[in-house]
């Protein structure tokens, strides 16, 4: 390594010394300083102090233009005043932050989404979206009363151990691409979770309709994120063919749209599609920057949780009999009504004439301005996605599954992605991009000279 890449790096370490005490001592009582696996990258994550509109500020003072967005939940950016004056509101005219009962605004927010999504007949709130996702696997398995459920590879889903599986398996491990092994993601998992999660491979519609059709009396349900990771689309042959799979073997057919639900169009990626899922997960957007899930769909479906089907299995002594049971669903906090508030701003202000519309061209100029930079350096590189979201992908073959993902320059990219860090763009390494509508077109043109700057550092090395 050369002398001026040295003193780059000791540049930038000196310029976040306080995030690496915060992190050292957040280690002390927190198992690696971080709450969630997903929050650390090496040598340490950058600790932030506050944050406004596009921008967050670290410990240190240092200001990042974010591209993160809690990882795409906060579409208004950060701190937008209409959700706070939805919080604010709500917590003043109800008088306390939850109750622990019903309330008007889980109605309001459920027929929000029953119009906004016509494949939702009812919804049910729960506190994430991996929540929102385990109970979508669990109403399939009670409707079609089979074990075993399929995902596809590469899909994540949350970090439970019925779809901990397969999300980025060793290509050693994988197996066929064609007919892929069940590969643990975690320790702690046991082997039934492997034998009871089929893995699938996206976007190849001939070998998941053999599979299915194989194993159609074992397999409750299929789930999918239809923008693979949130930024790989499904071809819509595939889709639409998927569709018409799980339709004719009585499969139902769970969209993951966590990711998607808000950030593709206000509908997500099935209207974009033009395709009904049997059950729909929404979460991050959904909350306006607070702790939310949403399961919504057919009623045949989500009335097997209706209370009216049995008694409650929490009220001692009730007696209830096997034949009576409902599907249990159940969480003090689902519905939370401050959460409902910031999500019910968050989509109304999403929902005004020209704001997605607005968001979806100030997306397309900053892939543009990036692609035209790399190429003019004679770099192989293209942006990748679907409506807000997008990621670099240093490689000109197509992307179509996890596989292709695999054969990318992945290393180069967690390059750039630290000397942009050092260069105030934020960004967990070799993570998608989130658009906001908070992000100017100073924000885009900064964050495409910051590129510039990164890519002739990298090749003055």
């Amino acid at each position: 390594m050369d002398r001026a890449r040295v003193a780059q790096e000791y540049s930038f370490e000196s310029k976040i010394a306080g995030s690496a005490k915060a992190h050292e001592q957040a280690k002390q009582v927190i198992p690696g300083g971080v709450t969630a696996n997903i929050k650390h990258f090496a040598p340490h994550p950058i600790v932030m102090d506050h944050a406004s509109g596009s921008r967050l500020t670290d410990v240190d003072g240092n200001q990042y233009i974010d591209y993160l967005l809690s990882y795409g939940a906060m579409i208004l950016g950060h701190g937008h005043e209409r959700v706070k004056e939805a919080v604010y509101q709500q917590m003043e005219q109800c008088g306390s932050f939850v109750f622990g009962t019903p309330h008007h605004l889980e109605y309001k927010m459920a027929q929000k989404l029953v119009d906004i999504f016509p494949s939702m007949d009812q919804v049910r709130f729960t506190n994430s979206g991996l929540e929102a996702t385990l109970l979508a696997i669990r109403l399939a398995q009670a409707y079609n009363d089979k074990p075993k459920i399929a995902k596809f590879e590469g899909h994540y889903h949350g970090g439970y151990d019925q779809v901990l599986v397969s999300v980025n398996p060793n290509i050693d491990n994988a197996g066929e691409q064609a007919e892929p092994n069940s590969v643990a993601e975690s320790s702690g998992m046991s082997d039934s979770d492997l034998d009871d999660t089929i893995i699938l491979p996206f976007n190849d519609l001939e070998a998941t309709g053999a599979i299915l059709r194989k194993r159609q009396d074992e397999i409750s349900a299929v789930i999918l994120e239809p923008v693979q990771s949130g930024f790989v689309p499904a071809d819509e042959s595939f889709i639409k063919g998927l569709r018409q799979i799980t339709d004719e073997l009585g499969i139902v057919l769970i969209f993951d749209e966590v990711k998607t639900g808000f950030r593709l169009t206000v509908g997500g990626a099935q209207h974009l599609y033009g395709i009904e899922p049997d059950l729909t997960a929404l979460g991050k957007v959904l909350g306006g920057g607070f702790p939310v899930g949403a399961l919504g769909g057919k009623f045949d479906l989500m009335n097997l949780m209706s209370p009216e089907r049995g008694g409650d299995i929490l009220t001692s002594g009730g007696g209830q009999k096997v034949t009576d049971r409902a599907l249990f669903h159940s969480g003090t906090y689902n519905g939370h009504p401050t959460v409902l508030a910031a999500g019910l701003a968050t989509i109304e202000y999403l929902e005004e004439d020209g704001v997605m519309s607005d968001l979806l061209r100030k997306t397309e100029q900053l892939r543009h301005g990036l692609e035209t930079v790399y190429h003019r350096y004679g770099l192989p590189m293209q942006t990748v996605g679907l409506g807000t979201i997008f990621n670099i992908i240093l490689s000109q073959e197509t992307v179509r599954n996890y596989r292709d993902l695999t054969e990318i320059d992945l290393e180069t990219r967690k390059q750039i992605d630290y000397e942009l860090l050092d260069l105030g763009i934020y960004t967990k390494p070799g993570n998608r991009y989130s658009m906001s509508t908070a992000h100017t077109e100073q924000d885009i043109q900064k964050t495409i000279d910051a590129h510039e700057v990164a890519i002739n550092r990298l090749l003055n090395q």
